[in-house]
C-alpha cells in the first residue's frame, strides 16, 4: 500500500479521499490511510476535483497553481501532486497531517 504522503521528482504526492457534495468544505481527518476532505461541489464536470485543489491551496496557503491530480481524477481516492522542493514540503505536511 502507498503512504499518506510521498516524495516524487519535484514535489510530493499526497493521498485524498474526496466526499462531493457536502454541506461544508472541511477536511475531516485520516481515514484507511488517506487525508479525508469534503466539498460542496458536485462531481460532474471536474467541479469536485477544482473545488478540492482551490481548498486545499487556501487552507495550507499555497498558490492553486503548485495542486493538480496525479491520479484518480473519476474516483473518490485521488492522488493530489503538490509542486516544490520535496524536503521542504515533507516537513511541512509531516507537521500538518499528524495533527489531522
Amino acid at each position: 500500500m502507498e503512504s499518506l504522503l510521498s516524495v516524487v521528482g519535484e514535489g510530493v504526492r499526497l493521498r485524498v479521499r474526496l466526499t462531493p457534495r457536502a454541506r461544508s468544505e472541511r477536511i475531516d481527518g485520516l481515514v484507511d490511510g488517506m487525508l479525508n476532505v469534503r466539498v460542496t461541489a458536485p462531481p460532474a464536470e471536474n467541479q469536485a476535483n477544482e473545488a478540492l485543489l482551490r481548498f486545499l491551496a487556501k487552507e495550507w496557503r499555497l498558490p492553486r497553481s503548485t495542486l493538480s491530480i496525479a491520479g484518480g481524477a473519476k474516483s473518490r481516492n485521488k492522488i493530489v501532486h503538490i509542486a516544490g522542493d520535496p524536503a521542504a514540503l515533507m516537513a511541512r505536511f509531516g507537521a500538518i497531517l499528524a495533527s489531522a
